[in-house]
């Protein structure tokens, strides 16, 4: 464990240094196919992340070199594997995900310098309550998108059984035509229990998705809630998808997740359903009005869409555009994603600390007796919570 803590802070030290190297604005592709157009500076990473690899095993340095070039190199197979392996519960397979992890962030931040500091890609969150057509939303943007020479990646994030822990999985076989795009790659993912509606490694999937090359990555969580956006702490645009003739909208969603949004799109907004479709985009473009907005550069709207006629799509993609130009000029999308990265960074502490604090031998030894008081209301939960506490300090 000492030794891999040792391995990963010599590979961010080696990532860090090459911070300070001037750079020259350039056009960074893929090494394979534009070995010509490659920056020398991307080449000085590549070289200092390899020479901390011989610090791994032979098999392990032939697996991450095997997935890192397959992955820049945008086979679909090998950011399939690397997802599997960020997402995995083993001790040493984590490890090895997070000395990947710093290969692919080195990659991506040298073409982003090379972009003129400016995202690569463009990351969307879209959430909404079920029924209201997210998969087939998606199917029909990603082959929109597709068809005008994008790279799309979609990360459906699939409820979990609280019994079994597992999924059903449906996103992939709902998008039949986009999972045979070979432009398009599509991940679901179960919750695994997971409060936000998103894992833990959503976030990672995100960044391994955008340095295989996918310039659109598309994350759809789960329901709508109180908790359900935590989405829209890793994504540049937060939409929220709602069903026209639901009942009473308005009071339906919640408050919080509204005032997350930056675009309400009313989908199903064909045949019968486009008299209360028009109904409930007045409502929310007046309700939206009276929220505190979150940005200064951009106005949330409310637009509709079919993704069975596809009116309304072309509009609702020239809206994300104008929303990513309008922060990316201002600076707010860039100051948004290092605000992101703070916030998991302490998420994923909170679940580290909480785990170990679980599995602490005095804290498992007290727990079942102080869970048996708890529930006889012999002693407050405020109390039991104090001495488990005492125990796992001690």
């Amino acid at each position: 464990m000492r030794r891999m803590h040792s391995l990963l802070l010599r590979h961010i030290t080696a990532t860090n240094s090459l911070h300070h190297m001037p750079f020259s604005g350039c056009s960074l592709q893929h090494p394979k196919t534009l070995p010509h157009l490659i920056c020398k500076q991307w080449r000085a990473v590549n070289t200092a992340l390899n020479q901390n690899m011989q610090d791994l095993s032979g098999p392990e340095q032939r697996l991450l070199s095997k997935l890192y070039t397959g992955l820049i190199g945008g086979q679909r197979a090998s950011l399939a594997e690397s997802i599997t392996l960020v997402e995995t519960q083993h001790l040493r397979k984590k490890e090895l995900a997070q000395v990947l992890l710093q290969r692919v962030l080195a990659y991506r931040r040298e073409q982003e310098k090379c972009n003129g500091g400016k995202p690569v890609a463009f990351r969307v969150g879209l959430s909404g309550p079920p029924g209201a057509g997210k998969s087939s939303f998606i199917e029909v943007v990603g082959k929109m998108l597709t068809g005008r020479g994008h790279k799309v990646s979609v990360l459906a994030v699939d409820p979990s059984s609280c019994t079994t822990g597992g999924s059903l999985m449906g996103d992939k076989t709902r998008m039949t035509e986009l999972s045979r795009d070979m432009n398009a790659f599509i991940r679901p993912s179960p919750t695994s229990g997971t409060l936000g509606g998103v894992t833990r490694t959503t976030n990672e999937a995100i960044v391994l998705c955008e340095g295989a090359g996918y310039d659109v990555v598309l994350v759809e969580t789960v329901g709508v809630g109180q908790s359900e956006f935590a989405v829209a702490d890793m994504v540049d645009m937060f939409v929220l998808l709602i069903p026209p003739a639901g009942g009473d909208e308005l009071q339906g969603i919640k408050r919080g997740i509204i005032e997350r949004a930056d675009l309400v799109v009313v989908t199903k907004s064909d045949g019968d359903l486009v008299v209360p479709a028009r109904r409930i985009q007045a409502e929310y473009t007046s309700a939206m009005k009276l929220l505190r907005r979150q940005s200064k550069s951009w106005n949330p709207k409310v637009v509709r869409a079919s993704s069975h006629s596809a009116e309304g799509i072309s509009e609702v993609w020239a809206e994300m555009q104008s929303y990513r130009q309008a922060m990316l000029a201002s600076g707010e999308l860039q100051g948004r994603r290092r605000a992101q990265q703070k916030v998991w960074m302490w998420t994923l502490i909170q679940e580290n600390v909480l785990a170990h604090f679980r599995h602490h031998p005095a804290v498992r030894e007290a727990l079942p007796r102080l869970e048996e008081r708890v529930s006889r209301v012999d002693i407050s939960p405020g109390l039991a919570s104090d001495l488990l506490l005492k125990a796992f300090l001690s």
